[in-house]
């Protein structure tokens, strides 16, 4: 089960990626009025809420894996990617019901589409900021 976790830092970049494509092609097909760029944003959800949960599913077996302590950064960082994740799937889920069955579903798979990129970009950030440091980037 080691390994599982210590795959987590190979496995969080396509997740994130799927997820934040999904999000940038439904703003486009928001702004063009193209369905194209919609039915690449379903796909990209969806394929991002399964490799998400993979990926959660390692980061946790991590965490335990190397006896890490289990507070500030790393427990914000774990919970904000549970929920993330979370997120992803009901994204992923209601999505459907995004092909105009109804207007309210539609307005429900884009807030979560939205509030699940939010959220992934924020663990995303927590995750280098615990492999990095908050000072990577300063000369």
């Amino acid at each position: 089960m080691a390994l599982i976790g210590r795959l987590h830092p190979l496995l969080v970049h396509f997740p994130i990626a799927l997820v934040l494509i999904a999000a940038a092609a439904e703003g486009i097909a928001t702004v063009s009025g193209e369905w194209r760029w919609r039915t690449v944003a379903v796909a990209n959800v969806r394929i991002g809420a399964a490799f998400g949960l993979v990926t959660a599913f390692a980061g946790w077996r991590l965490a335990r894996a190397l006896g890490m302590d289990w507070t500030g950064a790393l427990a914000v960082h774990g919970w904000l990617g549970a929920i993330a994740t979370s997120a992803i799937a009901a994204a992923a889920l209601v999505s459907a019901g995004a092909d105009g069955r109804s207007r309210l579903e539609f307005l429900l798979y884009r807030v979560m589409l939205f509030a699940a990129a939010a959220l992934v970009a924020v663990t995303a950030h927590l995750g280098g900021l615990l492999v990095w440091g908050a000072d990577f980037l300063r000369l």
